[in-house]
């Protein structure tokens, strides 16, 4: 896009024009595939209108094409009502996480760790920072963080646990962690603004991160997502959760 930050793209095109009418306006960031691509046409089916960040720009263009209307006219709203900071990244690729043997602590490329970082934490505030003057306009801003199991420190630690049989990780387990420490920060901030902020465990699903080892659906895995991107006016912030409840930290 002429050498333009893709995160300015996304917030000039926020920016111009505000509807004379509320129209509901949700961007997920890596939302081409996977879990979220299904969250993004739930959302969709809500009558959300939903922006798509992807760093492949043929597959945003396809999962845009394929949540948008026939013949529907682009519409841009100087406000945003829902963010799903998603976008991240593993470090050792598409592997299942027993193959992930590049992550031990004592032997882990330091280089890795702050790739790792740098799109699941860093990132996080980058975007989050970035839409929240846009968010600030909405009725009833609501932010979800993509986290993992990965990310509680009660789970991990629990040597009978269901993950620590799993190779020890010093680059995306931290940053999950890191993530959900950041969510709750943000929320410390943001509740008197009326934000709700919360980290999501979509649980461990049939997708291309995990080389398709996971058991759930992503429609299933996007449940949560959904469900706490439209929150109401009384709903938690600050929390951990799956669709079956709060996460232990």
């Amino acid at each position: 896009m002429n050498g333009r930050n893709p995160l300015s793209i996304v917030t000039d095109l926020l920016r111009r024009g505000v509807s004379s009418t509320h129209q509901k306006i949700a961007l997920i960031t890596g939302a081409n595939k996977g879990i979220v691509r299904a969250a993004a046409e739930q959302l969709a089916a809500l009558g959300m209108t939903v922006l798509i960040g992807a760093r492949n720009p043929r597959r945003g263009e396809d999962a845009a094409a394929a949540l948008r209307p026939d013949g529907r006219t682009e519409e841009r709203f100087g406000h945003l009502d829902v963010l799903i900071n998603n976008a991240g990244i593993t470090g050792s690729g598409q592997v299942s996480p027993e193959d992930a043997h590049d992550q031990v602590p004592s032997s882990v490329d330091l280089d890795m760790v702050r790739a790792v970082f740098e799109t699941n934490v860093f990132g996080v505030i980058a975007v989050t920072n970035a839409m929240l003057p846009l968010l600030r306009r909405s009725p009833a801003p609501r932010i979800v963080n993509v986290s993992s199991a990965a990310g509680s420190l009660t789970i991990t630690s629990d040597p009978d646990g269901p993950l620590p049989a799993l190779p020890t990780s010093a680059a995306y387990t931290p940053s999950k962690a890191g993530l959900n420490a950041l969510t709750a920060q943000y929320a410390n901030e943001l509740r008197k603004n009326g934000i709700l902020i919360n980290a999501a465990e979509p649980g461990y699903i049939d997708t291309e991160i995990n080389n398709h080892s996971g058991y759930l659906t992503v429609a299933q895995g996007a449940a949560v997502l959904v469900r706490l991107a439209t929150l109401g006016a009384g709903g938690p912030t600050g929390g951990f959760f799956s669709e079956d409840g709060p996460v232990p930290w």
